[in-house]
């Protein structure tokens, strides 16, 4: 009980220090939707697209190419040892299951290098390319 009740009250001391300390910490790089369920759900507290708060830059997380599966999941159960030198999350077990899915599709979105999505769209160009070099052998 102890553990948890500390554990909380250094959540909210990190969330009060990030508001404060980083009040003029610009949003503007956030879409209006992504802005309004980060607010809503207070992500915005500890994550900001590109900068280092409390918690990761938005970034960072994509380049860890988890899939948009596994970030909903961190959502509700945070795993501390994937980010070490951050202090835990909170299971955010309050938000939907839809907007948890949108908030991870737009965090997978800021790693415009994701390996995954660009096999997806060249599998078949390859494919098609492929088949023309071997008619030409």
């Amino acid at each position: 009980m102890k553990k948890l009740l500390g554990t909380l009250l250094a959540a909210a001391s990190f969330t009060a220090l990030s508001f404060s300390a980083n009040a003029q910490s610009s949003t503007a790089d956030i879409p209006a939707d992504m802005n309004a369920l980060m607010s809503k759900y207070t992500c915005i507290a500890c994550h900001r697209p590109n900068q280092r708060l409390v918690g990761p830059a938005y970034a960072d997380v994509a380049k860890k190419n988890y899939s948009n599966e596994e970030i909903v999941n961190l959502i509700y159960n945070p795993i501390p040892a994937h980010w070490p030198g951050y202090p835990p999350m909170m299971a955010m077990k309050q938000v939907p299951k839809d907007d948890a899915m949108k908030l991870a599709v737009w965090i997978n979105s800021l790693d415009g290098d994701k390996k995954g999505a660009t096999k997806k769209t060249s599998t078949k160009k390859t494919t098609s390319k492929s088949s023309k070099t071997s008619k030409k052998s």
